[in-house]
Order: structure tokens, then C-alpha cells, then sequence
């Protein structure tokens, strides 16, 4: 059915995040007003030209514009973004280092058995900034026009369809996963290093299949290389109005973004978590960002530390189910 690793045995920070995440700010005062020099670093999980890296960029001029302070954007990518989150679980929570990150910063605790930072205890959250529903696409030679015909064609011959991910544990593979748990379907699942090639096999018909990240995705559906039959957020995408959502399709309880919280290192005075969420906010309101994300496929959420907080203790809950049901595991 799925690809099979050791089942992960314990849930890994979610007891105490809530507890941990309120009591991350200190009852000191801060010392000077902040930011009372340069720069702020957002420092990005993944590589340039991904989806972090894109928000990062789009934010940060206008944040640094908002606080009177040069932002600026520094790429650690790696370890599913366990290499930058070290960095920043380490940084002095002075306000100057801030961490943009995707939805895996949600599931690695119960992907990975160590993790080089306690996820519960080591970060504050000051936003999401926006959530990004994914495409459930095909390969545009399959027979199957919408999303029942292709759920009766795998109940027909199970694991006889495909679907095709960036890797092990990534946002296409448990997307996948949840989609095969709600609807009680054997679904092969077929690995790549990277989003990418499974894209391109996608589109040459080797694997069929592919939960396909919106703004990665869409050139790509236009031009008919792709053919989108659902997207996983709750409404249509803006710039696809005639593809249905998921739950339109008749698929209940299913739901999926691929969304960025920036966060910083615990400890980090509520003031100045409060001014930067207050900066981002301001960012993402801006007629000019909002039509950027939503062109990419996007909807801006500009959450508040608190709703962050929620959001993502929410995320890490829901998904440390799909992975234990789907028995995945990573080293």
C-alpha cells in the first residue's frame, strides 16, 4: 500500500506545546527599543526558490520598511528543515533572528525520532502567514475525468494506480496518505528526491498520480501537461475556478495546505513577538502582497502569535494520526 518504515512509537512534544509555547516569553523588560539595529534575519528552512523561500522574499522588504530595519533573508536549507531550526532554537532571543518555515515544521516530531531542538519548548510562534491548498492532478493520458472516477478505478484494482511524491514524509506523500485513510483505498505510494522529478514523471505518464503543490503546479495545468481534478483546501483556487474542491467531489473530512509560520526562538520578549506579528500583518494585508499569494494560489491568514499557537499545536495533532495510521517513519 503506502511506502512502509518502523512505526514511531510516542508522540514527541505535542503534551506540552501549548503549556510551553505561553510561558516562552520572559517577565523581563526589554532593554532598548526594538529593533534598535540591523539586521533581522529571517532565516528560511529550504532552499532558494521554494515555497519558504518565496514568502520570506515577499515579506521581507515590507516588514523591514514597517519596522525601520533592514530584513534580510538567509537560506539553511536541509533535514527537512531540522538545519535551520537548530540555528534558530540556538539564537539569542533578542528579536533579531525570526524562522520562516513550511507545514512540515508540524510533522517532523513524529517523523523523525530525534530531533535536534525540542519543537514544543525551543520556538514562539509570531504568524502563519498563509495557507496554500495543494492539486490532486493526473497524468493528462488517464482515462478518469474527476475524482470519483479515478477513487472507483483504485477500488477496482487496488495498488494498481500510483501516486507519486518529493520523498518520504513530504506534504505530497502524507496528502496522499490521508486522501487513501478517509476513503479506505490501497494507493501505491512512489518517492522522488525532490518535487520536481516526481512532477516530471507525472506529466510524462510514469506515475499517474500527484498531489501537486498550486504554485509549483499551475503553469503546468494550464498547459495541459497536467490535469487537475481537485484542490484540497476548503474553496476553489482563484485561478483555477473551474476545478472543484475535494469536499465538493464527495470526499468528507479532507482538508490540506502547504502553509509558512515564522516563529522565533523561545524566550524572545512578547513585545517585540507582538510588533513583528503586527509588521507581517500589516505585509500580508497589503493590496500588493495579497495579490501575489493569490495568484501563486494562495490565501493569506496573517495569524496572530496566539492563533499560530493554535493553529499549529492543531497541525501537529491531526497529522501525528495519518503518520502512525500509514506507519511512516524517518531516520
Amino acid at each position: 500500500m503506502f511506502a512502509r518504515l518502523t512505526s514511531l512509537p510516542r508522540l514527541t512534544a505535542l503534551g506540552a506545546l501549548a503549556v510551553s509555547f505561553a510561558a516562552a516569553a520572559p517577565a523581563t523588560a526589554q532593554q532598548a527599543a526594538w529593533p534598535a539595529r540591523m539586521p533581522i534575519r529571517l532565516v528560511v528552512t529550504y532552499a532558494p526558490g521554494g515555497g519558504a523561500d518565496t514568502m520570506a522574499r515577499l515579506i521581507a522588504p515590507k516588514v523591514g520598511q514597517i519596522l525601520g530595519q533592514t530584513v534580510v533573508v538567509e537560506n539553511r536549507p536541509g533535514g527537512s528543515g531540522q538545519i535551520a531550526a537548530a540555528n534558530v532554537a540556538r539564537s539569542a532571543p533578542d528579536g533579531y533572528t525570526f524562522m520562516v518555515d513550511a507545514a512540515s515544521f508540524s510533522t517532523n516530531p513524529s517523523l523523525f525520532k530525534k530531533l535536534p531542538y525540542d519543537t514544543a519548548r525551543d520556538f514562539t510562534p509570531v504568524s502563519v502567514l498563509a495557507r496554500f491548498p495543494n492539486m490532486l492532478v493526473v497524468t493528462p493520458t488517464l482515462p478518469q475525468k474527476n475524482v470519483q472516477e479515478l477513487i472507483q478505478a483504485i477500488r477496482s484494482k487496488p495498488e494498481s494506480l500510483a501516486y507519486a511524491s518529493s520523498g518520504n514524509g513530504s506534504a505530497q506523500h502524507l496528502a496522499g496518505a490521508l486522501f487513501a485513510q478517509r476513503l479506505k483505498l490501497e494507493l501505491l505510494h512512489v518517492p522522488y528526491k525532490g518535487g520536481g522529478p516526481a512532477m516530471t514523471d507525472v506529466m510524462a505518464g510514469q506515475v499517474p498520480i500527484f498531489f501537486a503543490n498550486t504554485a509549483s503546479g499551475l503553469q503546468h495545468v494550464k498547459s495541459g501537461k497536467l490535469r487537475a481534478l481537485a484542490v484540497t483546501g476548503a474553496t476553489r483556487v482563484g485561478a483555477l475556478p473551474q476545478v472543484p474542491t475535494l469536499l465538493e467531489s464527495g470526499v468528507t473530512d479532507y482538508e490540506v495546505y502547504e502553509w509558512n509560520p515564522v516563529l522565533a526562538p523561545a524566550g524572545t520578549p512578547a513585545d517585540i513577538v507582538a510588533k513583528m506579528s503586527d509588521a507581517i500583518a500589516q505585509t500580508l494585508r497589503s493590496p500588493e502582497v495579497t495579490k501575489q499569494i493569490e495568484e501563486l494560489g494562495g490565501r493569506v491568514d496573517a495569524m496572530s502569535p496566539e492563533q499560530a499557537k493554535t493553529f499549529i499545536t492543531a497541525e501537529m495533532q491531526r497529522w501525528d494520526g495519518v503518520i502512525k495510521a500509514a506507519k511512516i517513519q524517518l531516520d
